[in-house]
């Protein structure tokens, strides 16, 4: 940090008051700056899309209809934030399910963004991680209603397409999660 204005405590924006921190109404730090469809910060001021709120339990069909809702529209980042409630506030045996969803639609992201290497990485991740656990699961391939072996078939076939430098536009490339 070479000047004041490039430390955290303090700010060279005006909109910002200097030695503000993004914290929750617990203390925890959260980070308030406005983002694009995509989850990537913008400028303070900024007008950017809706965040979608944090550790909201949800019945795990309406996990997968938001999610639907948000990758249809482009928002792939947001369909993550979905997804890791469901891992984090879901029972047990079903966190893995989850958790490789949420690695799917973060993959996604990565790919929309341009990041080759990270979304073809995760894109793969994800595709082991629901087929291994539908595998685990008693052969259960269609847990509320998704067809996992069609999502990860999805999302090989936009890894090698992201490897092969094809542009990725989130909302037109995003899965279909149920029949």
């Amino acid at each position: 940090m070479d000047s004041p204005a490039d430390s955290p405590r303090h700010s060279a924006d005006p909109l910002r008051p200097v030695d503000a921190r993004d914290r929750d109404g617990e203390g925890r730090a959260r980070n308030a700056r406005p983002r694009d469809g995509l989850g990537r910060p913008l400028p303070y001021g900024a007008d950017g899309v809706p965040r979608q709120p944090e550790g909201v339990v949800r019945a795990p069909g309406e996990t997968v209809a938001e999610a639907q809702r948000l990758l249809d529209a482009g928002r792939p980042f947001h369909a993550h934030e979905v997804f890791e409630d469901a891992w984090k506030s879901g029972p047990e045996e079903e966190r893995e399910l989850w958790r490789g969803m949420a690695q799917l639609a973060v993959g996604l992201t990565h790919a929309a963004r341009g990041n080759v290497t990270g979304g073809a990485r995760l894109l793969r991740r994800g595709a082991g991680a629901v087929t291994e656990w539908a595998a685990s699961a008693s052969g259960q391939d269609r847990p509320h209603g998704m067809d996992l072996g069609r999502i990860a078939g999805w999302a090989r076939e936009l890894a090698q397409d992201v490897e092969g430098g094809a542009p990725v536009d989130a909302g037109a490339r995003a899965p279909r999660l149920r029949g």
